[in-house]
């Protein structure tokens, strides 16, 4: 049976329902401020039920879900895969100065936008 539905869609963070039910992201300690595009919640809604709060939601780029970003000189933990010496794939943390850390802009980077 159909339900009731208001979908709204939103062009980004700075859409009226963009953090509709988005929580703010806890400070993990190796950060020093919220994120300038996503404000602290790591993401947003791209389009949200009003009525069920079903909702699509898009990762950061600029802080890669984290929320908080590094302003200093500390070194920053991207995701990375690796090749294991038993030849399977898994999952690791580089951690690369910060003018090297990849950006939404740049080749191989995080995606479009930012």
């Amino acid at each position: 049976m159909p339900h009731a539905s208001d979908l709204v869609t939103c062009a980004g963070p700075d859409s009226p329902h963009a953090f509709d039910n988005v929580p703010l992201c806890a400070r993990n300690g190796s950060l020093d401020a919220r994120c300038p595009i996503c404000r602290g919640h790591g993401q947003w809604n791209i389009s949200i039920d009003l009525v069920s709060f079903r909702c699509s939601r898009a990762i950061c780029p600029h802080c890669d879900g984290a929320g908080w970003v590094e302003t200093g000189d500390d070194p920053v933990g991207v995701p990375d895969i690796v090749r294991a010496p038993e030849g399977y794939a898994k999952w690791v943390i580089r951690y690369v100065e910060r003018d090297r850390a990849p950006t939404a802009d740049a080749p191989g980077g995080l995606g479009k936008g930012a």
